[in-house]
């Protein structure tokens, strides 16, 4: 059977710990899209694992995948597995020969074009990902096959590596030095290529999986970023470059959608929102410089600004890969609900509700009033409206009518800190009832069950309620 793991918000919503968590069930971990910037954070063992590329699992003993809809950076791959051993793990990693691969010239060019894209850029991490996505779409992309085959990274090179020189140096005006070097780039790929083959880490990765599946083994599907800022599906421009939701698991593995599909979706989701980068967030508290837009530090509610900075605090909100502080607001029913129909969620998993212990109240945006003075009335009919008309319980299916959305908020009485390791192992009755009443709303919202509540970093600090495979 297969298990897939998908973000439902905006990344950032604690996917590799319910990997680790489930992952003891699993034979292997395959990661079906994104590349070395989906920081995750594994806890074994009290040892703590930042991981941005290497499938959570490895890190457990199971065999990792980075399958097809990758984008692999060999650099940073080879990076993560020599730290791993060097900490005692031997970490089994497998790399499908159709994923495309991360050259240096894609990070050269992610740099430059978002320093072009000014206000319309994504919080990009500047690691490549975005030019390697279009590469492939354009097909000029180098393929982890093509390292294996001299002749054909030598031509793939010398076709794509003359037109990146020219837009660095003829449309942006950038000097250019060995990442636009066709002889250094061939030489130093070639070595990896020789050592994925000399570690056996190549694949095909569908007829891997299918084989594993076809002898009663278990797969877990494991997405990177969230729903949110999938390419298709999110609040485009502020997007990553590939597919996040379900529909990504099995284009980017090459198991079929009947496969994925037989199987359980299980959706992450933080116990509040958070995100890096621009764009709008209708329940977001305080503000980021650099980030919120038209965001003025000096007319900014200071009591928000309090609570904002108390939960980014508490919560760790800060980029695993950058370190860049996280904007963060209340839970967005709404973008829960899109998620929810995209995905067709099985199970949830809700995190960190450890973080808004010891608030007085915690709120939640149920839905959005949405400003129709710019729109036309045949396009506000395309997101989902309660009975009231002006009530909108969905996103809408473009970024500039979400920003023109006001959050409806409901509040909830807070709950008590409470000693969470003991209320992990007693089970979902010792949660605080506040909490519980908090969780079972957004479980009746969006009809799907609580798998797990997640009531600290550890992987023991979880709530089981169910087991996938169960």
């Amino acid at each position: 059977m297969t298990v897939t793991i998908v973000g439902a918000q905006l990344g950032d919503e604690g996917k590799g710990g319910v990997v680790d968590l489930y992952g003891d069930t699993a034979d292997v971990v395959a990661r079906y899209q994104g590349g070395d910037n989906a920081g995750h954070t594994v806890v074994h063992d009290g040892e703590e694992y930042k991981l941005s590329l290497v499938p959570s699992g490895a890190v457990r003993g199971k065999v990792g995948v980075l399958g097809n809809g990758c984008v692999v950076n060999p650099e940073t791959l080879f990076e993560e597995i020599d730290a791993l051993r060097e900490r005692g793990l031997d970490p089994d990693v497998r790399v499908a020969e159709r994923a495309h691969v991360i050259l240096p010239y894609h990070r050269a060019l992610d740099g430059i074009e978002e320093e072009e894209k000014d206000d319309l850029a994504a919080g990009t991490t500047g690691r490549g990902i975005g030019p390697t996505y279009e590469d492939k779409a354009g097909r000029r992309g180098v393929r982890i096959g093509d390292l294996l085959d001299p002749d054909a990274l030598r031509d793939r090179l010398e076709y794509v590596v003359p037109q990146k020189k020219a837009l660095a140096e003829k449309v942006f005006e950038k000097e250019t030095g060995e990442a636009f070097d066709i002889d250094h780039l061939y030489d130093t790929y070639r070595e990896f290529g020789e050592r994925l083959a000399e570690e056996g880490m190549i694949v095909d990765c569908g007829s891997f999986l299918q084989e594993r599946i076809d002898a009663d083994e278990s797969v877990m599907l494991e997405g990177a970023q969230g729903t949110s800022i999938d390419i298709d599906h999110g609040i485009y421009p502020y997007v990553t470059s590939s597919n996040p939701t379900a529909g990504g698991a099995t284009v980017g593995t090459g198991l079929g959608p009947t496969v994925v599909g037989q199987g359980e979706v299980i959706g992450i989701i933080k116990a509040y929102l958070s995100r890096v980068g621009t764009g709008p967030l209708p329940t977001e508290l305080g503000g980021v410089e650099g980030q919120t837009p038209d965001y003025d530090s000096a007319e900014a509610s200071a009591d928000e600004e309090e609570l904002a900075t108390y939960i980014r605090d508490e919560g760790g909100e800060y980029g695993t890969v950058t370190g860049r502080p996280r904007r963060v607001g209340w839970l967005d029913m709404p973008m829960l609900r899109h998620a929810a129909r995209a995905n067709g969620f099985t199970g949830l998993a809700i995190n960190h509700i450890d973080v808004l212990a010891g608030l007085d109240e915690v709120k939640v945006g149920h839905s959005y009033e949405f400003d129709t003075a710019e729109q036309s009335s045949a396009s506000n009919q395309n997101a989902s409206r309660s009975d009231d008309d002006d009530e909108l319980l969905t996103m809408p299916p473009t970024t500039e009518q979400w920003g023109r959305c006001e959050a409806t908020f409901k509040t909830f009485d807070g709950w008590e800190d409470v000693d969470w390791a003991a209320v992990a192992e007693e089970g979902y009755d010792a949660i605080p009832e506040n909490a519980r009443t908090y969780l079972e709303y957004v479980s009746d919202e969006l009809e799907t069950p609580i798998y797990a509540v997640g009531v600290g970093p550890g992987r023991e600090e979880t709530v089981i309620v169910e087991t996938p495979d169960e």
